[in-house]
């Protein structure tokens, strides 16, 4: 793989683990809100944590086993130099694995961000139009997002915005032709999807849209990551509509999914927005964190995106007063504290430390307070 694509996947992983609030303030972690507790003299090993000078900010979990990392540098080398037909045997691998597939179309599109003319070709030849298309359209939604910039629409300048639009409708077109050429895969569906919340499409057309996927893929996991950005408030839906767009996706995961994940997600978007105190309360959503910790367990050690939940839920789990669930996590993260929420502290290694050391304090003291009270991290969602 070429060096400007490992610093490019590099750069793409910072940038996904650091997420600020709006503001720039990095979000409060759970050793902030949780209140003071005494941590002095905390001993890892005592936990079954690894010891402090062994944590490692650079990642947020395991690095990839070396014969896959050597696979997908082989393809992407394959790529970069011209090729097409292997991009397309990865793809065919997958099968009908729609959420393998759409990691695989996610690793060809960073690809071609790189260089394109290997996509390009493979279009020309015809032989697998839905993927190729739905690789061309994933990138055009992409640049169309580097046409835009960072920032709230207001701050975005009027020719970045039409530039992002007309970019979106094309991105759009492409996926249609896309899912005209193979009616099974929900990718091409997901692309206009992912394109819907920039375009400003009504909720009815978002729906008839997000219909397509669920008809396809009823657990698509990227695609509900997807839908859940449409229903935020910053875009086109309210705290309520994402928090119960999440918590369905929970109830409704297979075994084996990740997609229960999402709640977390939905709590991190809430926590941005809001800080730890438009967390939603009460018993039903903090017994959601134990349920999404199951579906983390019986999901596949190859998801490269557990690890990064994991985190997350250490984190929630904390803020709901339960340490126990939070602490479990940590023993399972093991050193890797390079994910979001720490990364976002000015110190990640003594955040996560910290929060680690918080966890089994409480653990160790019962947290009779929070068993007693229930989970009180923040005030009710708005409109939750």
């Amino acid at each position: 793989m070429t060096p400007v694509l490992l610093f490019g996947l590099a750069a793409l992983f910072v940038l996904l683990t650091r997420r600020r609030t709006p503001g720039g303030r990095p979000v409060a972690g759970a050793t902030e809100v949780a209140g003071a507790v005494e941590v002095a003299g905390f001993d890892p090993g005592a936990y079954g944590l690894v010891p402090s000078a062994e944590l490692d900010p650079g990642r947020g979990g395991p690095p990839m086993r070396l014969l896959r990392r050597k696979e997908l540098e082989a393809l992407a080398d394959s790529c970069l130099a011209g090729g097409w037909r292997a991009a397309e045997a990865h793809v065919a691998a997958a099968g009908e694995d729609w959420d393998e597939r759409w990691s695989r179309l996610d690793f060809l599109t960073r690809v071609a961000a790189e260089r394109d003319e290997w996509l390009t070709a493979w279009e020309e030849a015809g032989t697998d139009r839905c993927a190729a298309a739905t690789v061309r359209a994933r990138l055009v939604v992409q640049r169309a997002w580097e046409a835009r910039g960072g920032g709230f629409a207001a701050q975005v300048a009027p020719e970045r915005t039409a530039a992002f639009r007309a970019q979106l409708a094309v991105a759009h077109e492409l996926a249609r032709r896309a899912a005209e050429s193979d009616g099974r895969d929900p990718g091409p569906w997901v692309v206009m999807v992912a394109a819907a919340r920039g375009m400003r499409l009504p909720r009815r057309r978002f729906r008839e849209l997000w219909g397509e996927v669920v008809a396809r893929a009823p657990h698509h996991v990227g695609g509900h990551w997807q839908a859940m950005q449409y229903w935020c408030a910053k875009w086109h839906g309210s705290d309520a509509l994402m928090l119960r767009f999440a918590v369905r996706a929970v109830h409704g995961a297979p075994a084996g999914s990740p997609l229960p994940g999402l709640y977390l997600q939905a709590l991190t978007e809430l926590e941005l927005r809001h800080g730890p105190g438009g967390l939603p309360v009460g018993r039903r959503y903090r017994e959601l964190l134990p349920r999404v910790a199951a579906a983390l367990d019986g999901a596949s050690t190859a998801n490269d995106q557990v690890p990064l939940l994991r985190h997350l839920l250490a984190h929630f789990a904390l803020l709901s007063r339960q340490p126990a669930l939070a602490l479990e996590q940590f023993r399972l993260i093991g050193p890797w504290c390079g994910a979001h929420p720490w990364s976002a502290a000015p110190n990640p290694v003594r955040a996560f430390d910290h929060a680690r050391a918080l966890a089994a304090t409480l653990t160790g003291n019962g947290d009779r307070d929070g068993d007693r009270n229930g989970a009180d991290g923040g005030r009710a969602a708005s409109g939750a």
